[in-house]
């Protein structure tokens, strides 16, 4: 049974609250003012709170963020006039769950409290289901105890024992190269090879005989065959990097062949069957290619069959700590140091930084810490990372009011997650608190890679 906290001053709609809700099948406490309120959570363990912005004493906004300090998680429905929708919105920024304008009535205020208590209970099923799946998912020279990354794992699960195509998503240096191999290594495939190839590394007039071969006399030089990496893949898995920069001529042969499986050596005239599963990865936003004309559309539904998106090492962080202790050992040994650990100080410094680089980049910066440490211990001063322009030489510009290590784009992208989350996921709700139509918050979020779903 449900418990709620009510706080309102005004003692005829705190009771006509606690009888309906208490006939609705909850378990009601009340408050008369914000200071006993914050009590009573702090005494009993309560599933929502009803608050009204205007009390005696402590003010609701100032209740609202004191009760979020004693339970982040806490959905909060605040009461308002109806002429202070402002004072609303700036609860729902401060992490209110929803608000009702006064006068309203009994069935508005039961419909949006049960529509909360539904979405915590989706929470927290959620947060459970991936407990359970950071049980379960273990992968070899893959770090990822958090919940983002293991339901990243949860989709290799099952996807790695079937044919389909998969296209990774996400910035550089998050492991792209890492799950492809772990898909390859968990299908039926394993025994097979696993041919990498990066699209930026090849030149254009080069790109056909990469990838499919040529035959002896096809170009000034070919003096004998050679197979392409299709065929170097046969019967294994080619991990094709960085697919948004495939040229257009190239990006037609490639259709084909994973079509019809076959394709030419460059020069040559004799098909070529071929048996390969393909995974790509893009660091770039292919929608946005497709509406340049700069991708094929249909190349991109073909690759697009199970899509994993990776999430930057920003959005989970507490992966850090063991990431760290992964590469500190790996390069202790190779460098033929005799370092122990790393300091809660240098570990802090780590955590708070913004990772533009990813898993890349620290896995880096652990590599320069024990390459230039003199000690036992990797200390905060052991410890580089890249700060961008000075605060006083870029005063004046866009970065110096980012934090350190983001782009705009990312902290837009931020923003806009952090607005879907105070809204539960509610884009109309969202988009009001962003200032933007609900089109242009879709829009914004196809970008980024969130399903529009409704």
């Amino acid at each position: 049974m449900p418990t709620i906290l009510i706080v309102e001053d005004e003692p005829k709609m705190r009771r006509l609250l606690e009888i309906t809700l208490g006939e609705d099948g909850h378990h009601v406490h009340t408050a008369a003012d914000a200071e006993t309120g914050l009590k009573c959570l702090r005494r009993e363990p309560v599933d929502l709170v009803v608050t009204d912005l205007k009390l005696p004493g402590m003010s609701g906004l100032e209740f609202l963020l004191e009760a979020k300090h004693v339970n982040a998680a806490l959905p909060i429905v605040v009461m308002t006039a109806y002429g202070s929708v402002e004072t609303a919105v700036d609860a729902m920024k401060a992490g209110a769950s929803d608000y009702v304008l006064k006068p309203f009535t009994m069935a508005e205020m039961k419909l949006v409290i049960r529509k909360e208590l539904d979405v915590q209970k989706v929470r927290d099923e959620n947060r459970t289901l991936r407990e359970a799946l950071g049980k379960r998912y273990h992968y070899q020279n893959i770090i990822a105890r958090s919940a983002k990354m293991q339901e990243v794992l949860a989709i290799v699960a099952r996807v790695a024992p079937t044919n389909s195509t998969v296209l990774l998503g996400g910035e550089s240096g998050v492991g792209k190269d890492l799950i492809a191999r772990a898909i390859h290594q968990n299908s039926r495939r394993a025994s097979g090879p696993f041919i990498k190839i990066n699209s930026t590394a090849i030149p254009d007039n080069l790109f056909e005989s990469e990838l499919f071969g040529f035959e002896k006399g096809a170009f000034t030089g070919a003096n004998t065959s050679k197979p392409g990496k299709f065929e170097l893949a046969d019967k294994g898995s080619l991990f094709l990097d960085e697919i948004g920069d495939v040229p257009a001529p190239i990006q037609v042969k490639l259709l084909r062949v994973l079509q019809e499986r076959e394709f030419e050596r460059l020069g040559g005239t004799r098909t070529i069957k071929v048996d390969v599963r393909l995974v790509a990865a893009t660091n770039k936003d292919l929608r946005a290619a497709l509406e340049q004309g700069t991708f094929r559309e249909d190349l991109y539904y073909r690759l697009n069959v199970v899509p994993i998106d990776i999430p930057p090492l920003r959005e989970h962080k507490e992966d850090i700590p063991e990431l760290v202790q992964h590469f500190l050992a790996r390069f202790v040994h190779e460098n033929g140091k005799e370092i122990d650990t790393i300091t809660p100080a240098a570990l802090k410094l780590l955590m708070d930084y913004h990772w533009p680089g990813n898993v890349r980049q620290l896995e880096n910066s652990i590599e320069r810490a024990v390459a230039l440490s003199s000690d036992l211990v990797i200390d905060v001063d052991d410890i580089h990372l890249d700060s961008g322009p000075s605060r006083t030489a870029a005063a004046t510009a866009t970065t110096a009011i980012l934090p350190e290590g983001v782009t705009l784009e990312q902290w837009e992208d931020e923003i806009i997650r952090e607005a879907l989350r105070r809204a539960n996921g509610n884009k109309s709700q969202a988009a009001r608190m962003l200032g933007l139509s609900r089109n242009a918050l879709r829009y914004r979020l196809s970008k980024i890679g969130v399903p529009d779903e409704e």
